[in-house]
């Protein structure tokens, strides 16, 4: 009876410690005041111009049968992480499919994009190290480089000759480390343009660094499916590659892809070194299926819709004079249009939803360069005369929200 008093007089209460308390609220109204406020959002029953589904699979018939039949046959989830029994044969079948598929010699999936980023750069990490990351890197690129225990540094955004300059830098220094990493995006999540891939790896080459390229905005949604593969760097050992499962294959997961003579090396070590691989339960089997009857529909003809949608979006966007400044060409499915402020970008996106359609809204700090835009995706399942009208809406919608 006196433990039963003991343990009552000190159960806690429900409410957080008022510190925790006026902190939040504090983090609220920062938010409020900036315009920064987000919410949970859906597209059903919206034109769909703003989500990662490029290729329109994530609801294709083969897809959902190839998802429902591997959990029929592996159950919900893999139970273990891959080094645990997680190992299933519909990975293994995955793997080699996506190495088919970019010309890659060996790869190796992850729970998640984001997991595969920071597991590759926390298995390539640690003293002795130096990630150089393009300004404009997603913040899974971010992320993994500072908790890898590497040196960080920054390279102005797509500027070659600053990376350069980083790379001699390191060099020259009494200090420099002996191992050095180059990270970027094949092609970017909000301005949508381009890295120079190819003269990138040939400047690593020169300095013996390594060039880790994210593909989740190309992997299967650009020419010959892969940019690494298009760039003619689908073979070259220093040369290594991540990817999304969850955009244009439209379903769940992530990947690292290697390629030439060190391919099986570096996949080992990654086995064995890459935290978000040894203790992150395996990818699920449905999204490994999915994946991999998605890789089957990603053909040349399905990759050529998505590219003639894309380039429809700039050009009807692009036919208003008043508009034609401010959009930014993707050199994939993402489009976007630069806005005056984050309000007026919030105020677009809330009324073009209310006019059926769905596009992403970014301002700072998702923006690398602070200016909010409203990104606009094309998706290759959209029907041209729909996209057209809908086009139209937005742009009449954008110059009514500034006026």
């Amino acid at each position: 009876m006196e433990t039963s008093r003991k343990f009552a007089a000190h159960t806690p209460t429900t409410a957080p410690a008022p510190a925790w308390e006026r902190w939040l609220g504090d983090r609220a109204r920062v938010r409020s005041a900036r315009g920064l406020h987000r919410v949970e959002s859906n597209r059903e029953l919206l034109m769909d111009l703003a989500s990662n589904d490029y290729l329109g699979l994530s609801g294709h018939p083969e897809v959902r049968a190839a998802a429902a039949d591997a959990v029929h046959r592996y159950g919900a989830g893999a139970a273990a992480s891959r080094v645990a029994t997680g190992t299933l044969s519909v990975h293994r079948e995955l793997e080699v499919a996506l190495c088919r598929y970019t010309g890659r010699a060996s790869a190796l999936v992850y729970s998640s994009g984001y997991t595969a980023n920071l597991g590759l750069l926390q298995g390539l990490g640690g003293p002795g190290s130096l990630f150089i990351l393009d300004a404009h890197a997603h913040a899974s690129l971010i992320d993994g480089a500072r908790l890898s225990g590497a040196k960080v540094a920054t390279a102005a955004h797509n500027d070659l000759a600053d990376l350069e300059r980083l790379l001699e830098a390191n060099r020259d220094s009494a200090t420099g480390a002996p191992r050095v990493a180059v990270v970027l995006e094949s092609v970017y999540s909000v301005l949508g343009d381009a890295a120079p891939l190819a003269a990138a790896a040939e400047l690593c080459a020169r300095h013996q660094a390594l060039l880790v390229i994210d593909e989740a905005h190309s992997l299967a949604a650009t020419a010959q499916g892969s940019a690494v593969r298009a760039a003619g760097l689908a073979d070259c050992s220093h040369v290594l590659a991540t990817a999304t499962l969850s955009k244009a294959l439209g379903a769940q997961g992530g990947a690292v892809l290697l390629g030439g003579g060190q391919a099986g090396a570096l996949r080992e070590h990654l086995v064995n070194t890459s935290r978000t691989f040894l203790f992150d339960t395996a990818l699920a089997p449905a999204a490994a299926g999915a994946s991999l009857a998605a890789l089957g529909l990603a053909d040349a003809a399905c990759l050529g819709r998505l590219a003639a949608n894309a380039s429809l979006i700039h050009e009807t966007l692009a036919a208003d004079p008043r508009l034609r400044p401010r959009i930014e060409q993707g050199a994939g499915a993402v489009h976007s249009v630069m806005m005056p402020d984050a309000p007026s970008a919030v105020r677009a996106a809330a009324s073009l939803r209310a006019r059926g359609i769905a596009v992403a809204c970014f301002r700072p700090p998702s923006v690398p360069d602070g200016v909010s835009r409203l990104r606009i995706t094309a998706h290759a399942d959209h029907d041209p005369t729909d996209l057209l009208a809908a086009l139209h809406t937005i742009a009449r919608t954008i110059l009514e929200e500034e006026s």
